[in-house]
């Protein structure tokens, strides 16, 4: 009986039923089955609720949107012009940092590529960029930014797998560097003859830094609280919202309170509900799945075949491009990441080596075919197939696995700071 519930349950998944649902009820009936008090499952929901980093979820969100829908990717826009657009492929670099940005604070959730594609596009393409890579660039930077802080990825990894989210943070800015650098590289050797430049103008770059001069101190004010020991990251969080709110409502006036800011308030909560609904109801099947011992058994499994670090930090990359290609980034975190720790650990990778490659793979697989999410956002914002899209961002989906590789298997980038 309880096998024909579970192929029903899954056939309705098919159909289209919520993954909550399917997560939720596909781990009450593992807990009925063991004759374990489905009650277990809700003190697990009020442990993760009672985490004091969880709040900072929202708040970050709730910042990254209201930037989105304010004139703050245009100023940034300008500024990035001013400081790269004089160096070969600047344009294109600018259009890296500036989908890194927006991406750290709203968590490559499509706002990236939906608030700044219709900025970016005619400006790449006035360049002398050809279409290809232009669609290329902006559909792969739209999950740029995930090792940066404040990522939401980040933070949800960091509750999932009970790692401190402020060594997150810090060990996500250099494999995020090299991650740019490499894609900038390609930029620059593409826009050989066929880019223009913009020449430097000092007055230029003075007028952009004063028009983005409450910007600016974003960045400093959420790091340099958190690692300077002032605040944690929900203060941070809580700091970053009312600054935002000032900033674009009362000093730019971007915004108005009465009209803009309720509206951004469903959507990022929105967003948020989904989260934390997907969360909660994957808790009691992964919980289900680490009581059974899940994890020893495919350790035990991988020791048959498996027989050095090296061998398994490829298997564990192949494993995560798949599922980066079928699953949302914060279901994959909820659900494989307490499988995946404990056989990591007996291979002895770092759990925070672990954090970036694992996050760095689902990265990727905001591009890779068949149903890698920003193709799809980017074939909608752009009224292009989904399989022109698979063409335009092969080249970066290779070179984002070159990064991948050396993340992997270069643990200093990720431990540089400890």
């Amino acid at each position: 009986m309880m096998s024909l519930i579970v192929i029903l349950i899954l056939l309705l998944a098919l159909l289209g039923m919520p993954l909550f649902a399917v997560m939720g009820s596909i781990g009450l009936i593992a807990f009925y089955q063991q004759e374990i008090a489905t009650s277990a499952v809700i003190v697990e929901i009020y442990r993760l609720t009672s985490s004091p980093t969880l709040v900072s979820i929202p708040l970050f969100t709730f910042a990254g949107f209201v930037l989105a829908e304010s004139k703050t990717p245009k100023r940034l826009l300008d500024l990035s012009n001013a400081l790269f657009g004089w160096l070969p492929g600047g344009t294109a670099i600018m259009s890296l940092v500036l989908c890194a940005f927006f991406t750290a604070f709203t968590g490559a959730s499509g706002v990236t590529i939906v608030a700044l594609g219709g900025l970016l596009y005619p400006i790449l393409m006035e360049k002398g960029y050809d279409e290809k890579f232009t669609l290329g660039l902006i559909t792969s930077s739209g999950s740029l930014g995930l090792l940066f802080p404040p990522s939401l990825p980040l933070i949800l990894y960091g509750i999932v797998a009970k790692v401190p989210i402020d060594n997150l943070f810090k060990a996500g800015i250099v494999p995020g560097i090299l991650i740019i650098i490499i894609l900038a590289g390609y930029s620059i050797l593409k826009s050989k003859g066929n880019a223009s430049r913009i020449p430097f103008n000092f007055n230029q770059l003075k007028l952009s830094l004063y028009q983005s001069r409450f910007e600016i101190p974003l960045p400093i004010l959420i790091l340099g609280g958190i690692y300077g020991g002032i605040i944690t990251v929900t203060e941070a969080a809580t700091l970053t919202v009312v600054y935002v709110l000032i900033v674009e409502v009362l000093l730019y006036k971007d915004l108005s309170f009465k009209k803009d800011i309720p509206k951004l308030t469903v959507e990022s909560m929105t967003l948020v509900g989904a989260i934390l609904l997907i969360l909660s109801c994957a808790m009691g099947l992964t919980n289900y799945l680490v009581d059974e011992e899940v994890p020893m058994q495919i350790l035990e499994f991988l020791r048959n075949y498996i027989d050095s670090r090296f061998v398994f930090l490829l298997f564990l990359n192949f494993f995560l491009l798949i599922v980066g290609s079928l699953m949302d980034i914060f279901s994959a975190i909820i659900v494989v990441v307490p499988l995946l720790l404990p056989v990591a650990q007996e291979f002895q990778v770092h759990p925070i080596h672990m954090a970036m490659i694992f996050l760095t793979n689902l990265e990727i697989g905001y591009i890779t075919p068949p149903i890698g999410l920003n193709l799809f956002i980017s074939s909608f914002r752009f009224n292009r197939s989904v399989l022109e899209l698979y063409k335009a961002t092969f080249v970066y989906l290779l070179l984002l696995v070159v990064a991948l590789l050396i993340i992997t298997y270069i643990p200093w980038l990720s431990l540089f700071w400890f």
